[in-house]
């Protein structure tokens, strides 16, 4: 059978009428999506446009991501372009994003000027907005969000598309960023916002913090003093204000944190060294600070025994607070003088006790017996007790309670080794060793705890704000300080309590709120200020005794340095 000539060539035929191939179909994508349907062309995978196109369509508002919606859309179904390819070699759609490594010539300031300093606040702590991830955050610069990453998934880069927000600073690093180019911004006129996320001071900077009084202004123009500066009281948390205010303005303890490398410590350790240099920041955009992300860590760390949420006692606070920062320093429970904590703060204490027998006078039971055996016994402390007298029950002619006035020298003869104290069946005197540490810390114990309620105790605390002699509490030691010689300490800083009666809808009528106050010395100018969270104002030094005092901080004067002041 004789086969029919072909009318037409197989090649001219399938060029004519067979439809394109599945290869050739995807790779004429591009060139249906132009511009002709209202969007411009998305970065394509395979085609990915020119970082000139990209810049020129962000600029002109156009929506590029719904443009690459509609592409996805269309292009659903087509198989791979190269059915011979390998596919794990294949790049993602944002792996083959090209990012810019420096800005166009005569383009380094693009963006900056959207900056918005006065809507930064680097107070709270670093979290992503959406994740609430605290690993690899920046900051918005213009509008102050936290966003993790900036990569071309990450929740920056959308933000830098969706909301036109450009300008990003890494929270770790301090290096900017502009997205979703993604290159590196290096002007000098973002030194200040880097220098605000984590200020740090020279040595020479922080050792004139004492000595010359500077004052600075914020970014509204307002006139503040570094150092001195309110602390934001987010709920319930004005105890531990007023107990950091107290440790940053010790010498010792503030300059360490704010000189030290403490990188690989703790993060304890490294949020209260930054919370340090924020109240010591001498170019601040505002005149508070807020502690939130040191709240944070303490109250996971105590598991929520301090928290912002529920008001707690400044010297619980303070104690825990203490021998936890001795901890993540590196300290020793064993060895002295392990810690910056220790070589401020602690001293040595001698204590003798004697059991009360029964042959022991009523009239007499706080003398020591010189037949019975005393126990000697000597023991470390960070904080010294000071026990008030009991508050009277009368009242005075007015139909008030009379509030009793003692002075400090009274309450301190506890410790003078002659007077005795009862606890239990046993008798206790108390006398302090040599050395004694470079700062005293003193508890005035004003409040007792029963079954039912807790009892406060009103009395004033009268002292001097200088010059407080401490040796007649100290035991004699000619090998460390002559006899008879003096040992003077200095007013530093000065918790205040004060109760306040506010409405109750409960059957009691009114409950008593605590407000907690500090006083500090401003040893540039000589003069005291007291703060109470946000506010500050000036103190006259001769009416500090007048509040009841509830903790106090106490320095020691150098050898040869100064004289006795009243």
């Amino acid at each position: 059978m004789v086969k029919r000539q072909a009318e037409e060539s197989l090649e001219d035929s399938v060029a004519q009428d067979s439809p394109a191939s599945k290869k050739a179909r995807v790779y004429d994508v591009p060139e249906v999506y132009g511009h002709t349907n209202g969007f411009s062309a998305a970065p394509d995978p395979l085609f990915p446009l020119s970082e000139e196109k990209w810049e020129e369509d962000e600029r002109d508002g156009n929506d590029i991501l719904a443009a690459a919606d509609i592409q996805e859309g269309e292009l659903e179904g087509a198989a791979s372009p190269l059915d011979d390819v390998d596919p794990l070699n294949e790049e993602s759609a944002y792996s083959a994003t090209s990012r810019q490594q420096a800005p166009i010539e005569g383009y380094s300031d693009l963006y900056l000027d959207t900056v918005n300093r006065s809507v930064l606040d680097f107070d709270f702590e670093k979290l992503c907005s959406v994740t609430l991830s605290n690993i690899n955050v920046y900051a918005c610069l213009v509008c102050g969000k936290y966003y993790q990453g900036r990569g071309p998934k990450s929740h920056a880069y959308f933000h830098a598309l969706e909301v036109g927000h450009h300008v990003y600073v890494n929270m770790q690093t301090k290096r900017v960023y502009v997205l979703p180019e993604g290159y590196e911004v290096k002007s000098k006129s973002l030194d200040d916002i880097k220098f605000v996320v984590d200020p740090k001071l020279s040595k020479e900077e922080v050792a004139q913090l004492d000595r010359g009084a500077k004052d600075a202004w914020d970014l509204s123009g307002k006139k503040y003093t570094p150092g001195f500066v309110g602390m934001n009281n987010i709920k319930e948390n004005d105890y531990f204000n007023v107990i950091i205010q107290a440790l940053s303005h010790i010498p010792s303890l503030r300059n360490f944190f704010m000189l030290e490398d403490l990188s690989n410590r703790p993060e304890l350790v490294q949020r209260f060294s930054v919370l340090t240099r924020k109240i010591w920041n001498t170019r601040a955009f505002k005149t508070h600070v807020s502690p939130h992300e040191l709240l944070q860590q303490i109250s996971r760390q105590s598991n929520k025994r301090f928290d912002l949420l529920q008001q707690s006692d400044p010297v619980e606070f303070l104690s825990w607070f203490l021998n936890n920062m001795h901890l993540a320093l590196g300290g020793s429970k064993t060895k002295l003088g392990t810690s910056i904590i220790q070589r401020v703060f602690q001293g040595k204490l001698k204590i003798e006790s004697q059991k009360i027998t029964a042959k022991a006078d009523v009239g007499d039971r706080l003398r020591f017996e010189e037949a019975a055996e005393v126990i000697v016994d000597t023991t470390r402390y960070l904080m010294l007790t000071l026990d008030l007298p009991a508050a009277p029950l009368f009242q005075d002619e007015l139909e008030k309670n009379i509030i009793p006035q003692i002075p400090l020298t009274s309450i301190l003869s506890k410790y003078d080794g002659l007077k005795a104290q009862e606890q239990m069946n046993t008798r206790k005197r108390y006398r302090l060793l040599h050395p004694l540490p470079p700062y005293l810390l003193f508890h005035i114990k004003r409040f007792s705890k029963n079954k039912f309620v807790t009892e406060h105790n009103p009395t004033i605390v009268t002292f001097p704000t200088r010059s407080l002699d401490m040796s007649p509490y100290v035991e004699p030691n000619p090998s460390m300080h002559s006899p008879g010689e003096p040992i003077w300490y200095d007013l530093v800083a000065n918790v205040t309590h004060e109760a306040v009666r506010t409405r109750d809808d409960s059957v009691e009528g009114e409950a008593e709120r605590k407000v907690w106050r500090v006083q500090i010395r401003d040893r540039a100018r000589d003069e005291w200020l007291e703060i109470q969270d946000l506010y500050v104002q000036g103190i006259v030094a001769e009416t500090l005794f007048t509040k009841e005092s509830y903790l106090m901080v106490w320095e020691r004067r150098k050898e040869g340095k100064g004289k006795a002041r009243s």
